[in-house]
């Protein structure tokens, strides 16, 4: 979707179904509006199905004061308006109750974002704002003191969250980014003491470049075409299945020798097109396009692994708990989970940024998955399509045992149970 070119009713439309189809919101629950720069603001209408909007539902508040649609606006736009008032920068806002933030606001805490340095580099700086009544001039005027004093996503109290971006795009990401940490956190608490990262860390990973010529392609092979197609459909199914969000992950597959595709940085997840993702050719990126910044770790990975076909690197909540805690991964739960992920390994924080190749010794035909200290997971494969079941079954392998720790003692898979499996298998 070229913002630039959409109409307000249509962006905060596709917005408000995307939130809701991630079940980020409930049918009468959350707001979305955006401030043209005349001033009129366009906002989704009040006691209307969130879950059905028409483009002819959204409303627009002239600076007069007067309305523009079949509807009345939000209950909620007199803190749209406090918020726009105090933040000229601010362009758009997003309000909704999503379970992991709503949970946040009823403990009366902000989840910590540094968790992970790109929740912590999306969302801005956070903040808290005291309880009002929903709708009043009272909650408008605190939720704007908390955005005057310079928050981006702000927690409501026994409420919800507000976040602000200077366009719908950047706080919708604010938005998702924020319920993924608080997610990711409430799940880490299960299962361990949550690591958060230094300020030293952030620094490494928000300052690093991905520094690669630029080449002019031929005519696309027929595997290069079919790869590319293969990525964009199961990069849009892992965004609705909450295997990637729109701001986090890349995604690549080997076409020949050095020659891979590889997810662009900088875009969000779910819309890329088939001709988005960038083909590098000997450490050359197409031209006019930007590579994920962790290219240099795919590229080491496929150089010392011929077997290696795809590779994903995610944040699926429940795997990247473990990431985020010093709680062990094991797949000797099902055979399923061992078979398909064998032993899955431990990299240190930082090391998929790094240009020495060391990431490439932590995937072996016996481990081809790891988990990233507070950055997600890494899972290699034979295919695309190899790579995706991995990383369904890493996923639900980890809440599987994140649910049964609310249950009771975890029972692994004996070694003779694995011998079994190994020999039945083939797994050397």
């Amino acid at each position: 979707m070229n913002r630039q070119l959409t109409h307000p009713r249509d962006e905060i439309m596709a917005t408000m179904e995307r939130i809701y189809r991630y079940r980020m919101t409930t049918t009468s629950g959350g707001n979305l509006s955006i401030r043209e720069p005349g001033g009129d603001i366009w906002i989704t209408p009040a006691r209307v199905d969130k879950g059905s909007l028409t483009r002819n539902d959204i409303v627009r508040v002239k600076t007069d004061g007067s309305v523009d649609g079949p509807h009345p606006p939000s209950s909620e736009f007199p803190f749209h308006k406090a918020v726009y008032a105090v933040r000229p920068d601010i362009r758009a806002i997003v309000h909704a109750h999503p379970v992991a933030l709503v949970a946040f606001s009823i403990c009366r805490e902000v989840p910590d974002t540094r968790v992970f340095h790109q929740a912590h580099s999306v969302c801005g700086r956070t903040g808290f704002a005291p309880y009002a009544l929903p709708g009043s001039v009272h909650l408008g005027e605190k939720i704007a003191a908390a955005f005057e004093q310079g928050h981006d996503s702000v927690i409501l109290e026994n409420h919800g969250v507000v976040v602000g971006g200077a366009s719908l795009s950047q706080a919708f990401q604010r938005f998702e980014a924020f319920e993924f940490a608080a997610k990711t956190i409430i799940k880490g608490n299960q299962i361990g003491k949550i690591r958060t990262l230094s300020a030293e860390q952030l620094a490494l990973t928000q300052n690093r470049k991905t520094a690669c010529g630029k080449y002019q392609p031929g005519d696309a092979c027929g595997r290069e075409q079919e790869l590319r197609r293969q990525l964009q459909l199961f990069l849009r199914r892992g965004c609705r299945q909450r295997l990637f969000i729109s701001t986090e992950g890349s995604f690549s597959a080997r076409v020949d020798g050095d020659s891979i595709l590889i997810t662009p940085t900088g875009r969000d997840r779910e819309l890329l097109g088939i001709e988005d993702f960038v083909l590098v050719k000997d450490g050359e990126a197409e031209a006019g396009k930007f590579p994920s910044r962790v290219l240099p770790a795919h590229r080491a990975i496929y150089r010392k692994h011929p077997h290696v076909q795809a590779i994903v690197m995610s944040h699926p909540v429940n795997a990247t708990a473990f990431s985020i805690t010093d709680s062990e991964f094991d797949s000797r739960t099902i055979p399923e989970s061992y078979v398909f992920l064998r032993e899955v390994g431990r990299v240190p924080h930082g090391l998929q940024y790094g240009t020495d190749d060391r990431i490439a010794d932590h995937i072996t035909a016996a481990s081809p998955a790891a988990i990233l200290e507070n950055d997600g997971v890494l899972v290699t494969g034979g295919s695309v399509l190899d790579v995706f079941d991995r990383l369904e079954v890493l996923e639900s392998t980890a809440e599987a045992v994140i649910n049964a720790t609310a249950i009771g003692q975890v029972s692994k898979m004996s070694d003779s149970v694995i011998q079994e499996l190994r020999e039945a298998f083939k797994i050397s």
